[in-house]
């Protein structure tokens, strides 16, 4: 597996992102003609080196005309869909957006369809945007890990005025990612940067095991004394037989609710994108027994899923936490069996060896359609899979 690994040692912005990727070898070129894929938009790319602290690094510059109107998220989403760039391309680029849409509409009050963005919308950030997504495929990889994110302080000006720093949308977009104030008086994390990892990212903190083949330094449009504004970017094969996460727990304790209610909460939690959700017996205060109810889950997730254990349980509060997780590499494919075909999961044993593990879903299916004994049809599998 290729995979990447993003240091913020100045912080992050879509264009010290791409100016990483250019630096450890993306095509200048390719980049280009990729871009022009994308209708209707006036712009110039501007590339050069620069030194910061004695390190080298890629400047990359959209320079776009002075006067230029916003656009909605429905505007720009409908811009990327029309554009002829790979499917892959497209989906990563509106999956950005998308968390732009939700963090700006959170901020606003308003729906994220309804979102109109204005610094965010303009040229030169969609340009950021669809670069970013343009070169993670172009450079093949498959997953990208982050540090932790540093974040400076004090006021920006925008279009409608003085701005806190960090900016509310950066807040917002990092939510639930691990971050730490710096003594820097400065924005260090913009919102564009700050989408591009909080979408992009598996993980955040230490550098994951890998072998490295490729680093790229982007620079940062401003000078800071004491730290070199740049971002840096390694490129490697993961060196583990396995992949490893940044995840949250969200739970809480529960001693008044009628346990039929639990089937629906799961339901909802899950379909929300819980990625587990368990039951556990617990002895509570005077001596009452309770059901502990545990979530584990993407750290984005964090707010849609206590809305949910906080409206559909009896609970008056939860409890998260971080936590890092280590997954088995697998794949999902499907396979054409005499019963028809069936969803399995193809998993790598840490010695190389491969596991296939059905669907439980498709089997419970096709053995009420068939009539066949689940274990059965189970164990027939499971064999005819080894062959």
């Amino acid at each position: 597996m290729r995979i990447a690994y993003g240091d913020l040692i100045g912080g992050i912005s879509g264009d010290m992102f791409v100016g990483a990727m250019l630096d450890l070898g993306l095509p200048l070129n390719r980049l280009k003609s990729e871009l022009k894929k994308i209708p209707t938009l006036n712009y110039r790319l501007e590339v050069a080196k620069k030194t910061i602290h004695s390190i080298g690094a890629t400047r990359f510059h959209v320079i776009c005309p002075d006067q230029e109107a916003g656009r909605s998220w429905r505007q720009i989403q409908s811009l990327v869909n029309r554009s002829s760039l790979p499917p892959a391309v497209k989906e990563a680029g509106i999956k950005i957006f998308a968390r732009l849409a939700e963090a700006e509409g959170k901020i606003h009050r308003i729906a994220p369809e309804k979102v109109h963005f204005h610094e965010i919308g303009a040229t030169d950030s969609i340009v950021d945007i669809m670069a970013a997504a343009t070169g993670t495929h172009e450079l093949g990889i498959d997953a990208f890990h982050f540090s932790r994110i540093p974040l400076g302080r004090g006021l920006t000006r925008a279009l409608h005025g003085p701005l806190p720093v960090p900016g509310p949308a950066t807040l917002e977009l990092l939510k639930g990612l691990p971050v730490q104030g710096i003594d820097l008086d400065g924005e260090t994390v913009t919102p564009t940067g700050a989408a591009i990892l909080s979408t992009l990212g598996k993980s955040f903190g230490a550098q994951p095991s890998m072998t490295m083949e490729k680093i790229g330094y982007g620079a940062g449009q401003r000078d800071f004394p004491n730290r070199p504004n740049v971002f840096r970017l390694v490129i490697g094969t993961d060196a583990t037989p396995w992949s490893q996460e940044e995840m949250l727990v969200i739970e809480t304790n529960i001693d008044d609710m009628n346990p039929e209610f639990y089937d629906y909460v799961f339901d909802r939690l899950l379909a929300a994108g819980a990625r587990d959700v368990f039951l556990s017996p617990v002895q509570m205060k005077k001596n009452r027994p309770g059901t502990l109810l545990r979530v584990i889950a993407e750290p984005k997730d964090r707010d849609t899923l206590a809305r949910i254990i906080l409206s559909e349980t009896s609970t008056i509060g939860v409890r998260y936490y971080p936590v890092g997780r280590i997954i088995l590499k697998r794949i999902s494919e499907r396979l054409k069996t005499p019963y028809g075909t069936i969803r399995v999961k193809v998993v790598e044993e840490p010695d190389g060896t491969k596991r296939v593990a059905p669907e439980y879903d498709d089997l419970k299916r096709i053995a009420a359609a068939k009539k066949i004994p689940l274990k059965l049809l189970y164990d027939e599998l499971a064999r005819s899979s080894k062959k």
